[in-house]
């Protein structure tokens, strides 16, 4: 169930930080903290759970995913 929790954490957390990427200056700063900010969270998460490094591939998945769903979305809904 913590597992769970976790790889859903990582991924709607990231949803929100995609879609915002989209709109940004590739490589810029705000580009690259859309990138990197839900990290130290999933890291907390990681630790108070209690995983071990075996979670990282996973957890990298589910925000990659994130990342990639929610720029979808964004150039979707453009004009």
């Amino acid at each position: 169930m913590h597992l769970t929790n976790l790889l859903c954490f990582a991924f709607f957390a990231n949803l929100p930080l995609g879609y915002l990427r989209e709109s940004s200056r590739k490589f810029s700063l705000r580009w690259f903290v859309y990138i990197h900010i839900s990290i130290p969270f999933i890291l907390a998460m990681r630790i108070s759970y209690d995983f071990g490094w075996e979670a990282v591939p996973f957890t990298l998945a589910c925000a990659l995913a994130g990342q990639m769903l929610g720029g979808s979305i964004k150039r979707r809904r453009r004009p």
